[in-house]
C-alpha cells in the first residue's frame, strides 16, 4: 500500500513538472515577441513652427536724470521734473497700473584731477536719477505720448520693446505648426527610406521661444516738438516638436 501511495505521489509529482515545463515553455515563446517589438525599428524627426502677429502692447522706460550741487537740490529737481512727467503721461490716457518706477538712484559725482596730479577726486556734485516703466496699450497714441513725456521734461528713455498682451493663442499656432512639419517630415523620409509609418511612439516638446526685447538703447531727448515715428513690425513665436515614429518595411 505504501508502494501504490508513493507511486501515486510521484505520478502527480511528474504531472506537477510537466505542468510547470508546458508553463515555462509557453513564456519562452512570448518573450521573443515582447524583445522583438521593443527592437522595431524608429524613426525621428524634430519639426520647426513659427508664428507672428501684431504685438498690441508697448513698454516704454524713461525718466528724468538731474545733477545739482547738493543731493537735496538734486532730488527736488527730478522730483518735480518727474511729476510733470508722470502727469503727461496720466494725460495722455495711461491708466495709474499701467504705470511703474522701474529704478531710483542718487550718485555722488567727482571730479578728476588733472593728469599726473596726486590729487584725489573731489566731490562736485550729486545725480539723481529717476525712471518709469509704462505699458502702452493703444499703440496709435504711442507717438504723441513719447512727445508730451519729452515736452514734459524726460531727458532719458532707456527702452522700447512691443509685445502681445496674451501670447498664448500665437503659441499654439507655432506649435500647431511644429508638428505639421514634424509628420511632413517623418512621411517624405519614410517614402525614400521605403518604410511604412506604423505609429507613433512619443511626442516631446523641445521648447517654445517668444522673441526678446531689443537690448536698452540711452537717448537724450533734447527736440521739444520733434514728431516721434514709430513703427510696429511683428512679433514672432517659435516651436520645436520632437516626435518618433515606429516603422517597419513595406
Amino acid at each position: 500500500m505504501r508502494n501504490a501511495g508513493y507511486g501515486r505521489t510521484g505520478r502527480w509529482g511528474k504531472l506537477r513538472v510537466a505542468t510547470a515545463a508546458a508553463l515555462v515553455a509557453g513564456l519562452a515563446v512570448a518573450l521573443p515577441a515582447r524583445a522583438d517589438d521593443l527592437a522595431r525599428a524608429t524613426l525621428s524627426v524634430v519639426g520647426q513652427g513659427r508664428a507672428a502677429a501684431r504685438p498690441d502692447l508697448a513698454t516704454l522706460t524713461t525718466g528724468v536724470v538731474v545733477t545739482a550741487k547738493t543731493a537735496e537740490e538734486a532730488l527736488a529737481a527730478n522730483s518735480k521734473a518727474m511729476e510733470q512727467v508722470i502727469a503727461a503721461i496720466k494725460e495722455a490716457g495711461v491708466e495709474p497700473k499701467d504705470i511703474t518706477t522701474s529704478g531710483f538712484s542718487v550718485q555722488p559725482q567727482y571730479s578728476q584731477p588733472a593728469q599726473g596730479s596726486r590729487e584725489a577726486p573731489k566731490l562736485s556734485g550729486y545725480e539723481v536719477r529717476n525712471g518709469v516703466a509704462v505699458k502702452v496699450r493703444d499703440l496709435v497714441a504711442l507717438g504723441p505720448l513719447l512727445d508730451k513725456v519729452v515736452q514734459a521734461g524726460a531727458n532719458q528713455a532707456s527702452g522700447l520693446s512691443f509685445h502681445l498682451a496674451d501670447p498664448s493663442a500665437l503659441q499654439t499656432q507655432a506649435r500647431t505648426a511644429a508638428v505639421k512639419d514634424a509628420m511632413a517630415q517623418a512621411q517624405q523620409v519614410a517614402d525614400a527610406a521605403g518604410v511604412r509609418l506604423v505609429r507613433i511612439r512619443r511626442i516631446e516638446p523641445r521648447g517654445d521661444s517668444m522673441p526678446y526685447p531689443p537690448a536698452p538703447m540711452m537717448m537724450k531727448a533734447d527736440a521739444r516738438a520733434m514728431a516721434v515715428p514709430v513703427e510696429v513690425g511683428e512679433t514672432e513665436a517659435r516651436a520645436q516638436i520632437a516626435i518618433v515614429y515606429e516603422v517597419e518595411p513595406r
